[in-house]
């Protein structure tokens, strides 16, 4: 079966995409811990980040990075965090986290959001993406 961000990818179930290419997505989480808190995903499901392939794990990062200086200039936080944990969903993806201290980190922190407030967020990812350069937001 399919896993939820295969689902979400075939559009079978909603998502508030603020990247899309032919290797990746980003989404924004929907429990997120701070605003902006989005997911890097491979498009192909791979379950354990350390066998995703050495290219892909560096489109990965890329795509990451990019979606980074996004974040950082809609929420201005100090840091934006980078996370694996993997036991959530069995298809890897990297979290990005808009942090101001390590306490940031803490998952017991996420709170459902909704989806209003998902799509307004996105959007201001994707405008800010699109004004950076990165076309990959405008096909999200």
């Amino acid at each position: 079966m399919a896993s939820i961000f295969t689902q979400i990818l075939n559009g079978d179930l909603p998502g508030h995409f603020i990247w899309r290419d032919e290797k990746a997505i980003a989404i924004l989480t929907i429990s997120p811990i701070k605003p902006g808190h989005c997911l890097v995903i491979p498009v192909e499901e791979i379950n354990h980040w350390d066998d995703v392939p050495a290219e892909l794990a560096a489109h990965l990062m890329l795509v990451a990075q990019k979606v980074a200086k996004g974040l950082k200039a809609v929420y201005s936080p100090k840091r934006v965090g980078v996370m694996i944990a993997g036991l959530e969903v069995p298809h890897t993806h990297i979290h990005l986290i808009p942090v101001n201290e390590l306490t940031d980190f803490d998952f017991s922190l996420q709170k459902s959001a909704a989806p209003e407030q998902l799509a307004a967020e996105a959007e201001k990812i994707r405008s800010t993406l699109k004004h950076q350069g990165c076309s990959e937001a405008e096909c999200a």
